[in-house]
């Protein structure tokens, strides 16, 4: 089936003729359907928020983070979240994690900007106690999802001085994919910024976490379909992501993708695959009217990469340091494909 695109007029003679043209990619029934996660790379809006740290991201600070900006940034990401498995699924994704957001409203206007505006999208977003303010979220289609419920989990870290260190929770969806039930589980655990052994401990006590997080699901049911996917701030070899997927036998596929020239983010010349996407082994089994794994991937198109330069092939950045670059993100967006069994 296709849906209508737009009208030709094609004049023949003293005659006019309509003719319908069809967007045969994007408008094709298909039985697949994207899940991705995507970090947005500081989506911040451009008003002070007193309760957070945010001055870094407002219009009269050195990054001078304007309006024009703004909405440059959140068109760019809806054009890179439209594209997302669009080849394979012939329709957007059906559902996408998001981290570093600064709260729901720059979420809505991702949501109303030119190439996610005519789609039935709605959110799933609580305020972290992040001291920057940025937390993770995550979008769906209404038309293939629908959310049953949703709550956080906190991650409670505290530095060696007894203080307190906030950081991002752990989002946790349950809802229906075309009526099939599966829990989705969205993460951005503590960053490496301090150094990779030293923060190493807290993204364990993050892994913690979801294995607690995980036993709650899967005492309320034995059998759940769960996705885990987030950026982890972790290689799918490390100790962190390793000890998930062995408490709960989970799978990994991005652990194949990873290799030194290809990754989700680039740091120092050096490819990372910190965001990822991982779910239970149920996923491939294969029924009528369940949903089961296909592939997994990286959305490292041309489109989204550095050009030209030192760091030619790398994520097409928004901010270098404080030097305005007029990018994306200092990621890739990465997916999987579900697809559903014959009806």
């Amino acid at each position: 089936m296709y849906k209508l695109n737009r009208f030709v007029f094609i004049t023949l003679g003293n005659y006019t003729c309509t003719m319908t043209k069809f967007n045969s990619e994007e408008n094709t029934i298909s039985n697949y359907f994207t899940i991705a996660f995507y970090n947005l790379e500081n989506l911040f809006d451009v008003f002070n928020d007193k309760y957070t740290n945010d001055d870094a991201f407002l219009p009269n600070s050195e990054r001078n983070w304007t309006p024009k900006r703004y909405k440059k940034k959140v068109r760019k990401l809806g054009y890179a979240i439209s594209k997302v498995g669009i080849k394979t699924a012939k329709k957007l994704p059906t559902i996408v994690g998001l981290a570093e957001v600064e709260n729901k409203l720059v979420i809505e206007d991702l949501l109303k900007s030119k190439f996610l505006k005519n789609h039935n999208y709605d959110i799933v977003h609580y305020d972290s106690p992040d001291e920057r303010g940025i937390d993770v979220a995550m979008i769906y289609n209404k038309d293939n999802f629908e959310v049953i419920r949703s709550e956080v989990y906190e991650l409670d870290l505290t530095m060696k001085n007894g203080i307190p260190d906030h950081t991002r929770d752990v989002l946790v969806v349950l809802g229906l994919i075309n009526g099939e039930a599966i829990y989705l589980v969205m993460n951005h655990w503590p960053s490496r910024r301090e150094g990779q052994e030293l923060t190493e401990p807290k993204r364990i006590m993050a892994s913690n976490k979801v294995i607690e997080v995980l036993n709650n699901i899967k005492t309320e049911d034995p059998n759940a379909k769960i996705i885990v996917m987030g950026d982890f701030n972790d290689d799918p070899k490390s100790k962190s992501i390793k000890q998930l997927v062995q408490q709960h036998d989970l799978y990994n596929p991005m652990e194949s993708l990873m290799s030194f020239n290809r990754g989700s983010l680039n740091h120092l010349l050096r490819w990372n695959l910190f965001d990822q996407i991982l779910f239970s082994t149920n996923f491939f089994e294969f029924d009528r009217e369940k949903h089961a794994f296909s592939k997994a991937n990286i959305f490292d198109k041309e489109f989204l990469k550095q050009f030209k330069g030192k760091y030619k092939g790398s994520p097409f950045r928004t901010y270098v340091g404080r030097k305005y670059k007029g990018g994306y993100s200092d990621h890739f967006p990465v997916y999987i494909h579900l697809k559903k069994g014959n009806t």
